[in-house]
């Protein structure tokens, strides 16, 4: 049925329905991906000429030999006399030999018109033309003037000394380069080498990507209320163009079965795939996998795979082009891409398999998995005192930094429902190689952390940020896993923040106060112009009042807890890992209070109470202090431009 003819009539709408529920039968990630090749491949591969300097980034289409030698004539390698060998079979120290100069100079580029005769020698500097008759170069520091006309030479020359003969470097029909060949600056330089201006290479696979979802917004364009921009398109356009294809972005198509079917015949037509992200789970607004079986056979081969994250995946070929429906959240689509779709992308441009370098690391935390599927986990590489360390970066599938400012990632097998801690495992980088970061910092979160640290950036040091609450952050220094951790705990015995908690090892810096308090929407009669107990008291009086709490070992969660005693009230159980997120659930209504730091609450435009001003301080490992780069954040910490800064974000440094 063409989309003009679609009519959601009941009997269509209870077909389409049917039709749903045969999808998302799971497959392994091997089976799925042997279905889609085998419903590929073998295939032929689009041919072009391209300009040598138009061909970097291209696979060979055809072998390539050498059209001439190279070099193309015997050359002196050194700046001297072109001689006969045998004329010095007897030079010497104190038997030198005197050789008369042939009338002529050779340079690059010009070639000799004089023969070396017995007794006789011809200038030549370093790339020139050996003429005829010589068969040696005599270094100019071993040569004396000698008078007019004459040069004396003290040390004896063997044959083809300081030469490089014809061909030496490429014989003439010898193999240059071979098919599938990746061309880079070097293979060029090759070719330039030989005189190939025109190059036969695999056109590249020309890849439609969309994006679906009603939700979307362009970047640049204002954000609507419930609406989030599209990062997809962009990252899945730069993911082709990085292998080997040539990515044309149709933009974002509303959930409508309609348009987005005109929409995907038009891309289809014109490109060599098609890739769409969002629109392949079982939701009704899910209606991408619906229109596949009517763009070309076979149709789907694989929707559902056994993967974390990842499951939704769907891969089809539609009369020999391959259409993909990755799925919507940034690090499912992006991992899937990698994992999937660029073997396949690769192979169609010519291009070998993609050569993934791994790396042994240990766990530091438990992680677990789910039984029956491969989970793939993003982490994050540190240095420990006994080797890599990998932390987990705990985001989840819709978080787009999970890949972009991960490392790499490791795989947990589908009959294991967890990896435990101190576990050694492989992973697998997402770049050739791994750079540790000079500065790492684990513990609780604050955006005053970036002010601090933002001169080190600048200085070139990289710095390594990573956010598991106050007592996750102690943990991790006490096993030597970072080079801070920053904490804000304070202890009702002593009433102290931080001290208490030091142990062997550790060295407490002072860092900056901040205002915790309670946050609200401006107006909110239960709580403007209250102190914080009888703001609580309030909220705690009214059953529709929701709060929005944080997660457990959040410095933030220990006030938290002492302001409601054994009180649970409604939202209690929403525990967010961030400041942020807190100001944004009361700012967009899901919920009515919660804690938050002062620069938080008033950059969101919430109404605040403060509650108590809390030391944000640094637990330095005391063996890595004298580190440069953990000097270098000392230094930062302590310095006129970052205090200035942090005050006026709405912090108070330490006098």
């Amino acid at each position: 049925m063409s989309a003009p003819d679609m009519q959601h009539t009941p009997s269509s709408k209870s077909r389409e329905s049917m039709e749903q529920d045969q999808f998302l039968t799971i497959l392994s990630r091997e089976e799925a991906l042997a279905r889609f090749e085998a419903a590929l491949f073998p295939r032929a591969m689009p041919g072009e000429t391209r300009p040598l300097a138009d061909a970097r980034g291209h696979a060979l289409a055809d072998d390539i030999t050498a059209p001439i030698d190279v070099p193309p004539f015997d050359r002196a390698n050194v700046d001297g006399f072109a001689v006969r060998a045998s004329d010095l079979a007897h030079a010497g120290e104190t038997t030198p030999v005197r050789l008369s100069l042939n009338d002529e100079m050779i340079a690059c580029g010009v070639a000799p018109s004089l023969a070396v005769v017995p007794g006789t020698a011809t200038p030549i500097a370093t790339g020139g033309p050996v003429p005829r008759g010589a068969d040696a170069i005599v270094m100019v520091e071993h040569s004396h003037p000698a008078g007019d006309g004459a040069v004396e030479i003290r040390r004896a020359a063997s044959p083809g000394q300081f030469i490089s003969c014809a061909g030496s470097d490429i014989a003439r029909g010898e193999a240059l380069l071979r098919a599938g060949t990746m061309i880079g600056s070097r293979e060029i330089g090759m070719l330039a080498a030989c005189g190939i201006a025109d190059v036969p290479v695999v056109r590249r696979p020309r890849v439609a990507v969309i994006s679906t979802g009603d939700e979307l917004v362009q970047p640049g364009s204002p954000l609507r209320p419930a609406a989030i921009y599209d990062s997809n398109g962009a990252i899945v356009a730069a993911a082709v163009n990085e292998n080997g294809g040539e990515a044309v972005f149709f933009g974002a198509a509303r959930d409508d079965e309609r348009q987005l079917e005109a929409l995907m015949r038009d891309a289809l037509q014109g490109s060599d795939m098609l890739v769409l992200s969002g629109g392949t789970s079982k939701g009704a607004g899910d209606v991408s996998h619906r229109i596949i079986a009517r763009l070309g056979k076979p149709g789907i081969v694989a929707h559902g795979v056994a993967l974390k994250p990842g499951k939704p995946l769907c891969l089809a070929v539609c009369d020999g082009k391959p259409v993909v429906i990755l799925p919507g959240f940034p690090t499912s689509a992006m991992f899937t891409f990698h994992d999937m779709i660029v073997p396949v992308l690769r192979r169609m441009a010519g291009l070998p398999p993609r050569s993934d370098a791994k790396v042994t690391a240990k766990i530091p935390v438990r992680i677990a998995s789910e039984l029956g599927r491969s989970e793939f986990v993003m982490v994050s590489l540190v240095e420990g005192n006994d080797g890599l360390i990998a932390y987990p970066s705990g985001k989840g599938s819709g978080a787009i930094t999970s890949f972009a400012q991960a490392d790499g990632f490791l795989r947990i097998d589908a009959l294991a429902d967890q990896m435990p801690a101190d576990a050694q495992a492989e992973v697998t980088l997402l770049t050739p190689h791994v750079r540790t970061p000079d500065l790492v910092i684990i513990g609780s979160h604050c955006t005053g952390l970036d002010l601090v640290t933002a001169p080190l950036a600048r200085a070139g040091l990289s710095v390594r940020s990573i956010s598991v609450g106050s007592l996750g952050g102690l943990a991790a220094a006490r096993r030597g896993e970072c080079d801070a951790a920053p904490i804000h705990l304070f202890d009702e015995a002593s009433e102290s923040w931080n001290e208490p908690f030091m142990m062997a090892g550790l060295e407490l810096v002072p860092g900056y106060r901040r205002m915790q308090g309670v946050v609200f929407r401006a107006g909110d009669r239960r709580f403007e112009g209250l102190s914080v107990e009888d703001a609580v008291r309030a909220a705690l009086g009214d059953p529709e009042c929701i709060m929005v709490n944080r997660n457990q070992g959040a410095g933030t969660r220990i006030l938290i807890d002492r302001l409601l005693g054994t009180a649970r009230p409604e939202g209690y159980w929403n525990q967010p890992r961030s400041h942020n997120a807190v100001a944004a659930a009361v700012a967009q209504h899901r919920a009515d209070w919660g804690v938050t730091i002062a620069p938080v609450a008033h950059a969101a435009g919430l109404g605040f109470i403060p509650l108590a001003e809390e030391h944000y301080d640094f637990a330095i490992v005391s063996a890595r202090k004298e580190r440069p780069a953990v000097q270098a954040f000392l230094k930062s910490l302590a310095s006129i431009e970052a205090r200035a800064a942090l005050e006026a974000a709405g912090f108070r440094p330490v006098s």
